[in-house]
């Protein structure tokens, strides 16, 4: 397949289970593709390879792509590079993002997965599946609050806040966090909501329901300045 440009999905938030209102985003996840039945890794490591996602992973991608995984906490493959590069998608799960990156630094999949964006391969994922590949964001991987997480993979610039309408203290922290200056500007999204980046310029907003929102979050003079934008609504 030839492919001819970076691709990123952010997701704010987004669900596997049977009752998940977010098949929109995984439908348009797959489309972006432009294959019948697209390769699809997931990489469920901030989970801690839970069976329990792996396996809702499968029951919605299974029937629409040629699905795998890459776990590491019983690690299976050789090549990591040439497992990824042989993807069309790698989809990353959520769950805890400063382990996820230490595991991932010691088996090399951060390279890879350089790698594989660089060959035009889509990388996507919620929450911690986001997170990563910014600079930075609004963690609670260190406890039961929210903190910085700085060492992200950097393929794009700024930081990224999920969970923006779901978790209580995601949003006051996020502007205090881009406010004192420990996290750079970025993006914040509603659970349900897609940040697709092109290269690395942000080129569409979608969402699985109304109603949701994501933003572009700046430190200002006045403090934080918060600009709203609005999404386009996937069909079901």
């Amino acid at each position: 397949m030839a492919r001819t440009e970076q691709r990123i999905l952010a997701l704010g938030g987004a669900s596997l289970q049977p009752d998940s209102t977010d098949g929109p985003l995984h439908q348009y996840l797959l489309d972006l593709t432009g294959e019948a039945r697209p390769r699809i890794c997931f990489i469920g490591t901030a989970g801690g390879d839970d069976a329990t996602e792996r396996a809702n992973f499968y029951a919605w991608f299974a029937r629409r792509a040629e699905a795998t995984h890459l776990g590491l906490f019983t690690r299976r493959v050789d090549d990591i590079r040439a497992f990824l590069l042989d993807q069309d998608v790698v989809y990353v799960g959520g769950g805890n993002t400063a382990n996820m990156l230490a595991v991932w630094r010691a088996h090399g999949v951060d390279v890879a997965l350089r790698a594989a964006w660089e060959a035009g391969i889509i990388l996507a994922g919620p929450s911690a599946g986001a997170i990563c590949w910014f600079e930075g964001g609004t963690t609670d991987s260190f406890g039961p609050g929210v903190d910085a997480l700085r060492d992200g993979l950097r393929f794009l610039t700024g930081s990224f806040c999920p969970h923006y309408d779901s978790e209580s203290l995601r949003r006051p922290r996020y502007h205090e966090l881009v406010g004192n200056g420990r996290l750079p500007d970025g993006f914040a999204a509603d659970d349900g909501v897609g940040l697709l980046f092109r290269g690395t310029h942000l080129a569409e907003v979608v969402a699985a329901m109304p109603e949701s929102r994501a933003f572009r979050v700046e430190k200002s003079r006045a403090g934080v300045e918060e600009t709203s934008l609005k999404p386009r609504l996937l069909r079901g």
